[in-house]
């Protein structure tokens, strides 16, 4: 990227900052990443100034309803099990802002934050001045990844958009392979209310020529990426016809997996992750790193050995983790329809808890009527509250969207988050209440990654 120090000096320019805190406080005063403007002015505009660093690396672009983080920290720890340098860019993050960029799989440290920060500073008011609309934070910290991706320098990096895919910010990055993972309706309001819709938003990242991975999807959104990718001569490959799960089993702390890859079939996988839907995840990585790695449509499978090595190392923070034992509680960023009837499939496949208690906490502006039905079947109770952010849904109004789906008695209404975790626990452990065994019983916080994050925090779970 450009060099800071060769630019002249503008007294208007921000000031460097020296501390995580500054640099978070800077990033946080700017547009929030949910209030969006449909363009690439902004962003481009940016990257320009900085040299366009997202060209200085071959990029691994993933879009799709569920499954992005999940799947994205799969790819990375299959292409750093071949040795490759990889640098990784996720949101939203689920405790702190480090987390959305990584090199090597580590997210940066405070100090290396605070310098992919102040290496794109001096830019962010020339882009503020000569745009109708400043730079968001989004924009923001997807500038500060690609110039961090280019000074480590990384030998590919793995990119999950924000939102969508045409417009979103990621997407001045042309990526070689492009993934879709299942589409579902979320975020109507800016992408559409139809998966078709939906779907043509998120076809923006299948570039000219690129390798498209492409998840099982519902026939509207698979017509449209497949008509987008013969548009831009895109090499397909398909879950369930050139990929997929071939088989697995659950089993204590994850599950055994045989995968079809493009290139070889993989047996005796252990996925220490939860859920048909992480399996599918896993067959999805396992053909974007293949595709990549190939470059074209002949190539040598990945050895055995070092595939099952990688999967064996995968976290997913958030994801179905259980956190605490006596009673179990379980996090889970689960926050549309989609994602709750996967968390309780792989809730009925993996676990035996009995009751289940959960604590829910929901974003607006989200589908809370159609996330708290799919959850129905698996929960005994719910406790209703919410998390610190003024996007927060107020418990008590969360409470009378359940108490019609669950009646009154299966609903409980907690605003604070620790109190609410505790009233579940001490639920959870009341199990003959429930009519269930002494000991079996659990609690599930979920409904938003913030919630989530949030309740990570407060019960330490593991870094």
């Amino acid at each position: 990227m450009t060099d800071p120090a060769a630019q002249p000096a503008d007294p208007a320019a921000p000031r460097l900052a020296e501390t995580y805190a500054e640099v978070e406080d800077a990033l946080l005063s700017r547009w929030p990443e949910t209030k969006l403007e449909p363009s690439l002015d902004r962003i481009r505009a940016f990257t320009e100034l900085l040299g366009d660093p997202q060209a200085a690396y071959p990029v691994i672009h993933l879009t799709g309803t569920n499954g992005k983080t999940s799947t994205s920290r799969m790819i990375d720890a299959l292409l750093r099990a071949v040795e490759l340098r990889t640098g990784r860019f996720t949101s939203p993050h689920v405790e702190r802002m480090t987390e959305r960029i990584s090199v090597d799989g580590d997210p940066l440290s405070d100090e290396e934050f605070v310098r992919a920060f102040n290496d794109v500073a001096p830019y962010t008011h020339l882009v503020d001045e000569d745009q109708p609309h400043p730079l968001s934070f989004f924009e923001t910290v997807v500038g500060m990844a690609y110039a961090a991706f280019a000074d480590a320098p990384v030998d590919v990096a793995v990119v999950e958009v924000g939102m969508g895919g045409t417009w979103d910010a990621t997407n001045v990055a042309d990526g070689a392979v492009a993934v879709v993972l299942p589409i579902a309706v979320d975020h109507a309001r800016y992408l559409g209310e139809t998966i078709g819709a939906i779907a043509e938003e998120k076809a923006g990242i299948i570039k000219p020529g690129a390798q498209l991975v492409l998840a099982q999807q519902e026939p509207d959104a698979a017509a449209v990426l497949l008509e987008r990718a013969a548009e831009a001569g895109a090499t397909v490959a398909r879950e369930g016809l050139e990929f997929g799960v071939v088989s697995r089993v659950p089993g204590i702390g994850g599950q055994m997996l045989s995968l079809q890859g493009l290139r070889a079939r993989y047996d005796d996988v252990f996925l220490p992750l939860h859920g048909a839907h992480q399996a599918q995840n896993a067959a999805v990585a396992l053909a974007a790193v293949e595709a990549f790695l190939a470059g074209g449509e002949q190539g040598q499978p990945l050895d055995e050995e070092v595939v099952r090595e990688a999967f064996a190392d995968v976290t997913s923070p958030g994801r179905l983790e259980v956190v605490r034992r006596s009673p179990s509680i379980v996090l889970d960023a689960a926050h549309n329809p989609a994602g709750a009837e996967a968390t309780v499939a792989a809730l009925e496949d993996s676990f035996t808890f009995s009751p289940l208690i959960g604590v829910v906490g929901v974003m607006g502006d989200k589908d809370a009527e159609g996330l708290l039905a799919a959850f129905e079947p698996a929960l005994a109770h719910v406790v209703c509250t919410q998390n610190s952010t003024g996007r927060a849904m107020p418990a008590e109004e969360l409470a009378e969207v359940a108490r019609e789906i669950y009646g009154e008695d299966r609903v409980s209404v907690t605003p604070r988050l620790s109190d609410a975790i505790d009233a579940a626990a001490a639920l959870a452990e009341a199990g003959e209440a429930f009519g269930s065994p002494l000991g079996s019983g659990a609690v599930l916080v979920t409904g938003s990654v913030v919630t989530v994050g949030e309740a990570r925090t407060l019960l330490g779970g593991p870094r």
